[in-house]
């Protein structure tokens, strides 16, 4: 295992945290029921956190704590209290966006580890420093940050530097994304975002006439992150921690990616075999992009035919008729996998098999 970085999984479960340690994170964040940006996802009470902590300090496996929201006037002594429960039953950090709430933490909780938040969008030297100066351990870098200023930075500061490396973006900048607010009234920066991002939009004229013959254009969905052919480089330019996405996301997701990751961050890319990727490539995704850190701008960045799960290509259709397609298998499915086409009309069309099929074989 290579300990000189170290690979954070997103947990929303107990069974997902367990899949997470099984699997080679080194360490593992989570939210609470309250202060954290991902409101709809399971989270853990104050019993489940002790149960967390105590379950991966056992195996050598530091778990954070997102507080990763902006707080209200009234809500900060509650806050404090919250940051007073946690350090008392050994979390090793907290991971924060609000920046006044983070001066209290560090006044008064002279021995707890900070993390900057992507919320707080740091992307350059100057906003490094000034954490630094605040008491910041960590800052997770804006997933918009060029590779080659990632180098930078990190030749310059002493501060640890986290980036996302695998599963959803957002498409604008983390912590300055308003819309889900203007829209319903559910803010990104209080854990309620509605993702208006992933509906389907039309372009229009001055006039309100369409500009594009299409019924459904998703101009704003962004592709999930995949940066795992780019591990080394990250390595290289002096990453410390490589976080993975997606404490929304079932403990098989969390496994599965985990694995990939931990393989290729200790024996490099090239170790990972076929049937992994084709493991990351089935688990839930919404087309893949390398983001914006290694240059993946338009078509490479969003996915405009669709907002969800893509699953991976495993055959082509080679005829149709009135009565249905012609489906030619490029590798071995089974009975009760799930395929789907799209039509002419960009319309997706599915199945469960109800036997197997092999490499070659046509389904009529």
């Amino acid at each position: 295992m290579n300990k000189e970085v170290e690979l954070l999984a997103p947990v929303g479960s107990m069974d997902a945290l367990k899949a997470a340690i099984q699997n080679g994170a080194n360490a593992v964040y989570l939210g609470g029921k309250k202060f954290n940006a991902r409101q709809y996802a399971s989270n853990f009470d104050d019993d489940e956190i002790l149960e967390a902590i105590l379950y991966a300090h056992l195996r050598g496996v530091k778990v954070y704590i997102t507080l990763n929201i902006l707080l209200d006037e009234s809500e900060l002594s509650d806050a404090i209290d919250y940051v007073r429960y946690l350090r008392k039953i050994g979390a090793d950090a907290i991971i924060v966006q609000d920046i006044g709430f983070a001066s209290i933490i560090r006044e008064i909780f002279l021995d707890m580890d900070l993390h900057a938040s992507t919320q707080m969008t740091v992307n350059n030297m100057f906003g490094i420093e000034h954490l630094e100066n605040m008491g910041f351990k960590r800052v997770v870098l804006a997933r918009e940050v060029p590779l080659k200023e990632i180098k930078s930075i990190s030749n310059k500061t002493e501060v640890e530097l986290e980036v996302f490396v695998h599963g959803a973006l957002c498409f604008s900048y983390s912590g300055q994304c308003l819309m889900s607010s203007f829209i319903g009234g559910r803010s990104g920066n209080r854990g309620t975002c509605a993702q208006p991002c992933r509906m389907s939009y039309t372009p229009v004229n001055d006039k309100g006439e369409a500009l594009l013959d299409w019924d459904k254009l998703y101009l704003l969905s962004t592709r999930d992150l995949n940066t795992m052919e780019e591990i080394n480089n990250l390595i290289l330019v002096g990453v410390k921690s490589f976080k993975v996405e997606g404490r929304m996301k079932r403990p098989e997701y969390v496994a599965t990616i985990v694995s990939a990751y931990r393989k290729a961050i200790d024996f490099g890319i090239q170790t990972i075999n076929d049937g992994e990727k084709k493991d990351v490539e089935s688990i839930f995704n919404r087309g893949f992009t390398k983001g914006l850190t290694f240059g993946d701008f338009g078509r490479d960045f969003v996915n405009v035919d669709r907002p969800d799960n893509r699953g991976r290509v495993i055959g082509k259709i080679t005829d149709s008729n009135k009565d249905g397609i012609f489906l030619r298998f490029d590798e071995d499915v089974s009975a009760g996998d799930g395929i789907e086409w799209d039509n002419l009309y960009g319309e997706q069309n599915g199945i469960k098999l109800t036997r197997d099929y092999y490499s070659g074989e046509i389904y009529y």
